[in-house]
């Protein structure tokens, strides 16, 4: 090890960060096929976007032409206060598995809200903060996104309604209570505060809800709510924009030091994590630069990439978002109460689809318990107790891992590390004491949601 004189941690300098976020869908031959309005059918103009979304983040979402796109430098500044986040060399995992594979993750949970979604959270604050908007809304799935958004809005004087998946606001109430820190109201989905949460909670009483669900219900309390818009944690491609200096830190660590991936892994629910960390290595292989082997991993309760159809869908249970094209379970799916609530979401990024059906990367599904023994393995020998949804990857990259020790190929793997999981602990006691079960949903489990898909 010590003669390859790779450091543990290899850290970015402060003027060695990013200053630019980098736009996949630039260097994509075919691009992600456009937002369609519901009522119309038509690809989404930004007026109408604009009706939703923070003005200049509409213009991000339809862009799909500029590859760089400048970080406007109070975000920078903000970022400052926990980025860069630290490329770590797993060189206890290797040794605990007797690997020739060399493990790198990229950590992202050096943060209160545990997570990278403050990457984002701050960039779309600071939009509604410029447009002078007096707040905004959005959903949370384990709640990283909500704690996210919430210690951004905090930092720039916004109001922040959050509405939570009741699964999660029940099995995860420390994180409710650090999003009510921050100063946002926390509500549990379905609820009966909005029309569609009512409707829904009549269609499927009992139901513990689900982030389409969610984001129903944020998008219609920002719709008609004077001066607020909807912000979002996952899947659109303005999200996977900003996450994209995650990808960015990563490569530039590793160029430090003249190492080039074969293997890039990253947990998979509606897309910001996985997006964000191979977009810049995508774009390399997309322009015929290099090539590396990408693989997405989703749990197998919620199986939109390896199970899904690729089609127009809502994204939202209660049918008033813009529709999409991406990898579906149909947006009438309610998933099983897994504990990786951050990935249980029915359908995937339009971007990712895209890239998955043109055969540029690979996905697995991975069930609950696996998930869970790998993350302890994890947290044995490396000291970061993972988030749920961030074991995932590592599940994988533990078995790329074992198979290079089958093959005696040293190959080089990265993974996303995407936050830590001292508020999962009910999820890790669960498998401690042999309560966890693993559900995977039937074919016929899958086929109402695929019934229900818009036609087009």
């Amino acid at each position: 090890m010590k003669e390859e004189k790779i450091p543990y941690k290899i850290y970015l300098t402060e003027e060695e960060m990013p200053k630019q976020w980098y736009n996949v869908r630039a260097d994509m031959k075919n691009k992600p096929a456009p937002l369609l309005n519901p009522a119309t059918k038509q690809p989404m103009t930004l007026e109408e976007l604009s009706g939703v979304f923070c003005t200049e983040l509409a213009k991000q979402e339809l862009d799909d032409t500029n590859a760089y796109i400048d970080i406007p430098e109070e975000i920078r500044k903000f970022y400052k206060m926990y980025r860069p986040a630290p490329l770590v060399r797993a060189y206890c995992l290797e040794e605990k598995l007797q690997t020739p594979a060399k493990i790198y993750y990229k950590f992202e949970g050096n943060n209160t809200s545990g997570s990278h979604k403050l990457n984002s959270a701050i960039a779309q604050a600071y939009y509604a903060k410029e447009q002078g908007l007096k707040g905004v809304t959005t959903e949370t799935g384990a709640g990283q996104w909500g704690t996210a958004l919430s210690m951004a809005c905090s930092y720039l004087g916004l109001d922040c309604k959050v509405f939570m998946v009741k699964v999660s606001y029940e099995q995860k109430p420390f994180r409710r209570e650090v999003m009510r820190t921050y100063g946002a109201s926390v509500t549990p989905s379905p609820s009966t505060t909005t029309e569609v949460g009512r409707k829904i909670l009549e269609e499927h009483p009992g139901t513990s809800g689900s982030l389409g669900c969610a984001i129903s219900e944020a998008v219609e309390v920002a719709v008609n709510t004077e001066g607020y818009r909807y912000v979002l944690g996952s899947v659109l491609s303005q999200v996977l924009l900003h996450q994209s200096i995650i990808g960015l830190e990563a490569k530039a660590a590793l160029d430090k030091y003249n190492i080039t991936p074969d293997i890039i892994i990253g947990c998979a629910g509606g897309g910001s994590n996985l997006g964000g960390l191979i977009s810049p290595f995508m774009g390399e292989k997309l322009r015929g630069e290099k090539d590396y082997h990408f693989i997405a991993v989703e749990p197998a309760s919620c199986p939109s990439l390896t199970r899904g159809k690729y089609a127009y869908d809502f994204c939202d249970t209660g049918k008033v978002c813009p529709l999409a094209k991406m990898y579906t379970l149909g947006s009438g799916f309610i998933p099983s109460a897994n504990h990786a609530g951050g990935l249980r979401y029915h359908g995937m990024s339009s971007v990712l689809s895209q890239l998955y059906d043109d055969g540029l990367m690979e996905a697995r599904s991975v069930e609950q318990t696996k998930v869970f023994e790998a993350a302890e393995a994890f947290a044995r020998v490396e000291g970061i107790l993972p988030a749920p949804e961030s074991s995932h990857a590592i599940r994988v990259a533990i078995d790329e891992a074992m198979k290079c020790k089958e093959t005696g190929e040293e190959k080089t793997i990265v993974f996303g590390l995407t936050g830590t999981g001292y508020f999962d602990m009910k999820a890790y006691e669960k498998f401690h004491n042999g309560e966890m079960t693993d559900y995977v949903p039937t074919d016929e489990d899958l086929k109402p949601g695929f019934d229900s898909l818009p036609v087009i």
